[in-house]
């Protein structure tokens, strides 16, 4: 007889739990954590799940499923807190609500390295003698600043690689996005000018700067330098429509602004980031779902692990929800402890504050509004394509193989993966592939094919209900004998271009090459087959020109003699690329930190005789 699991004995377990505050987490039979939870009294926070009525179906679900409870005691709340996300980003529990985007902040970086600093986009850890300005909400909210500041102020947004080998202006400088500092178009003294009002706009001062550059250009026409009073009118005039696209309230305040809506089929959280009076951006996160159903324990999740389980070193010392929180104060708590100021959270504001989140409860609306209908666009199509191919049930996950290289070289295959949701791309792989014949599409297929299921195989890992490959009979006769030798059994479509190449002429081919299916370029199916066979493109190509890329440079560099690893990439960093070291000169080389005058005559002489 198959041995059965027996139920857990909570009340055994709950008569010699402490009332302390701490952590407690949740098991099942296989001991997978199901479940992570903070508590200030732990004894009568577990109890709860035990209790005979009240619960939700979640909830209920998952205490079907324990099997073992382990706890840890903590000095404080907060410390539960902090402990509680620590866990709960480490091990991902499927009945915690999840927030999935643990990236850290983007911020602008100004260089000050030499006389003619740049501006970039910068994550993670902060480095070297730069100055760094943010953070933002996302990356596009960087990107519009930069232009922004490209069109009004010239600064150089080049590569310092780039920068220290120009012989003569790039573009930027033809379209007047820079100055040319590169070579010597512009004096120090003018470029300097240009990065004192950088740093004023980036810093909030934008009322301030346009005071300054109204000033500076009533002197320039007083003067009669129209030319000086042309450039700084213009730079107004960017200043002057940034402004008009702010709401700027006369109080500059910092704050961080959440709006949360939820629904059956889903939910969403908006973020606005608002700092010195400006909206810098926004954010919409789609958090998973889990036993939490109560509107403030959903936000009090979300925001725990939005401040503290993801790189983040900004808080201002107002947050506003749009959702009453009664049992905030451990929360506020921790924030202010590990921000190192007192921070607040309010859910009942008046005035600019108010306006900022009617404006984060609108986005918050349209947004979920948008997801849930390309999700169920997505459904429709899925079920489309059940109904061509004449499947038993829809798919509930599809992958889609495609193969990548240049002449042969840096062959790299592409395997991606749908779902009811969409594109899956944390589950994507590619694959290096070797040991074929160079340009052989067929072995590189097999191989991808043969290397992918296996492995699933072996972990024992879900199978897709369907799979595609990109290419016609060929491609299908041979991922359908490597599955034959590895004994799976999915259904396999090919697509097969048509002759122009034009998307809606495509051939597709169901399980043989004899089963033809010819759609109208207008199907559902048809698009959602489009729209996977060109992810698979995509993410084939951009690995393979990285694979590409890699070797190339790794292939004139890595045999230079007495060149290791850290030469190598100061040479890079220096000229920008391999082909730019072989392009410069023994004395151009010898200015390399760390290249002696006998190295870089090494160095030229290996590249230059090969």
């Amino acid at each position: 007889m198959p041995e059965t699991t027996q139920p857990f004995d909570h009340k055994a377990y709950l008569k010699h739990l402490t009332a302390r505050p701490g952590v407690y987490r949740m098991y099942d039979a296989e001991g997978q954590l199901l479940y992570v939870g903070k508590a200030k009294n732990l004894k009568n926070r577990v109890s709860s799940y035990f209790r005979s009525r009240g619960l939700t179906n979640k909830t209920l679900a998952l205490v079907a499923r324990i099997q073992r409870i382990d706890t840890t005691v903590t000095h404080s709340e907060t410390e539960a807190l902090l402990l509680e996300q620590t866990l709960i980003k480490q091990h991902k529990p499927p009945y915690n609500i999840l927030l999935i985007d643990d990236k850290s902040y983007p911020y602008i970086r100004l260089t000050t390295e030499h006389g003619s600093p740049g501006l970039y986009v910068h994550r993670g850890a902060r480095r070297g003698k730069s100055e760094y300005f943010g953070p933002f909400p996302n990356a596009s909210a960087v990107r519009e600043s930069l232009a922004i500041l490209q069109k009004a102020f010239k600064v150089r947004q080049c590569k310092d690689s780039v920068f220290m080998n120009r012989q003569r202006p790039c573009l930027q400088y033809q379209i007047k996005r820079c100055k040319a500092p590169c070579v010597g178009f512009v004096s120090e003294q003018e470029y300097q000018a240009d990065l004192d009002k950088t740093r004023a706009f980036l810093q909030g001062k934008n009322q301030t700067l346009i005071q300054t550059l109204e000033l500076e250009m009533d002197s320039s026409a007083a003067s009669l330098d129209f030319e000086t009073a042309a450039e700084v009118r213009d730079q107004l005039l960017v200043l002057r429509k940034v402004q008009e696209q702010q709401y700027v309230s006369s109080d500059r305040g910092d704050v961080d602004v959440f709006a949360l809506e939820s629904t059956e089929l889903g939910l969403c959280v908006h973020y606005l980031m608002i700092r010195q009076g400006r909206l810098l951006g926004s954010q919409s996160y789609f958090p998973k779902p889990g036993i939490e159903e109560e509107p403030a324990t959903i936000m009090l999740s979300f925001l725990g692990q939005y401040y503290f389980g993801r790189t983040h070193d900004d808080c201002p010392q107002s947050v506003v929800l749009n959702v009453p929180v009664t049992d905030k104060g451990w929360l506020e708590a921790a924030l202010s402890e590990h921000f190192g100021r007192k921070i607040t959270l309010s859910s009942s504001v008046r005035g600019r504050n108010a306006r900022w989140l009617e404006l984060a409860q609108t986005n918050a609306r349209e947004q979920l509004q948008q997801r849930i209908s390309h999700r169920q666009q997505v459904v429709q199509r899925f079920e489309a394509l059940q109904q061509t191919l004449e499947l038993e049930e829809m798919p509930e996950r599809i992958e889609c193989f495609d193969i990548s290289h240049s002449s042969g070289e840096a062959t790299t295959a592409s395997c991606v993966v749908f779902d009811q949701n969409g594109p899956n791309k944390s589950l994507y792989r590619k694959f290096n592939i070797e040991g074929v014949t160079a340009g052989d599409d067929y072995a590189a297929m097999s191989q991808a094919i043969e290397r992918r299921y296996s492995r699933l195989q072996k972990e024992e890992a879900k199978l897709p209900d369907l799979l595609i490959v990109d290419g016609g009979k060929g491609q299908m006769k041979m991922a359908r004998e490597v599955m034959d030798e590895l004994g799976v059994a999915i259904p396999l479509l090919g697509v097969a271009k048509g002759e122009t190449r034009k998307p809606g002429l495509e051939t597709l081919f169901f399980e043989t090459p004899d089963q033809v299916i010819q759609l109208p370029n207008h199907a559902p199916a048809l698009h959602l087959i489009q729209h996977i066979r060109d992810e698979a493109h995509r993410f084939a190509i951009t690995s393979h020109r990285a694979r590409r890329g890699k070797a190339r440079v790794g292939s004139l560099l890595d045999e230079i003699p007495n060149v290791g690893p850290g030469r190598r990439k100061a040479l890079i960093r220096h000229f920008g690329s391999a082909q730019g070291v072989k392009a410069a000169s023994q004395e151009e080389i010898a200015r390399v930190k760390g290249v002696s005058r006998t190295l870089a005559e090494s160095i030229y002489e290996f590249l230059h005789s090969r």
